[in-house]
């Protein structure tokens, strides 16, 4: 069980990086204009590239290093950086033995006829109790507006560059999440940092539904303790496809090179 109440800020990274074998090694790994993964004897693991933050300060090879050295990279506040470290936690977290325990739900393979939502969409899942209720989303997804266009849901899009008439300034956040009804976020946020006051918020007042989603979401049970409701992310079950698409700067890393799923925490009425 996590100690929210530690003095050590980094809590819920330092349980994260325990959690990875020190003896398994990485093999590949790719920092690419979109998305980046890291490849070790495990499996591979995928997140989304972010950049900014701080002076690079780990500029040796990632090939032989321990995995659980290189999650550990999660932490450091260049970016391209924190983007290698998550990549490399979901390469030991994001492997299908480990979450099918938990009751996660997998997508069907392949690509779907437009206007067709996937099983393991998790705006989808919720939308018939959004009409009405207040819905904050971190991160502008693609087509979040639909949300407050067909779900009915009052809808509010925390956003580091706004660049939307439906994007608000994410310091925002201190003040609109506690009063919402669900919460959506992206894994962006445990790359940036931003994740862990996130969720503290959530635990605020109204206590939102909160759902993690996006193929960065580490999907580790140690997020249900923190009042996760659902963690919808991602398993690679075709590397080649993935690294093609990452080492050539592709924008969309889906189709049937992961498989999406959903897993809900033991106390959702949804399991």
């Amino acid at each position: 069980m996590i100690d929210v109440n530690s003095p050590n800020r980094w809590y819920l990274y330092d349980a994260l990086i325990e959690g990875v074998p020190e003896d398994v090694l990485v093999t590949r790994s790719c920092l690419g204009a979109n998305w980046s993964y890291v490849e070790a004897e495990c499996g591979m693991g995928v997140s989304m590239t972010c950049s900014g933050g701080g002076r690079a300060i780990d500029k040796a090879p990632l090939v032989g290093r321990s995995l659980r050295e290189v999650a550990a990279l999660s932490k450091s506040w260049n970016f391209a950086e924190a983007t290698l470290g998550v990549a490399a936690l979901n390469a030991w977290y994001s492997r299908r033995e480990l979450i099918e325990p938990y009751g996660a739900v997998f997508d069907d393979m392949g690509e779907l006829p437009e206007g067709v939502e996937r099983r393991a969409d998790a705006f989808a899942m919720y939308a018939e109790e959004m009409p009405g209720k207040r819905v904050t989303v971190v991160g502008h997804f693609p087509h979040v507006e639909r949300i407050a266009k067909t779900r009915g849901g009052i809808l509010t899009v925390l956003e580091r560059n706004c660049t939307d008439d439906l994007d608000t300034p994410d310091p925002a956040c201190e003040y609109i999440i506690p009063e919402q009804d669900y919460l959506f976020m992206t894994g962006v946020t445990f790359t940036n940092k931003t994740m862990t006051r996130l969720l503290e918020l959530a635990r605020m007042g109204n206590k939102p539904h909160t759902v993690l989603v996006g193929p960065s979401v580490v999907p580790a049970p140690l997020f249900f303790d923190l009042g996760v409701e659902c963690l919808a992310g991602s398993v690679v079950v075709d590397p080649e496809g993935v690294r093609a698409l990452v080492e050539r700067g592709s924008g969309q890393l889906f189709g049937t090179s992961l498989l999406m799923f959903d897993c809900f925490s033991s106390a959702s009425s949804r399991r």
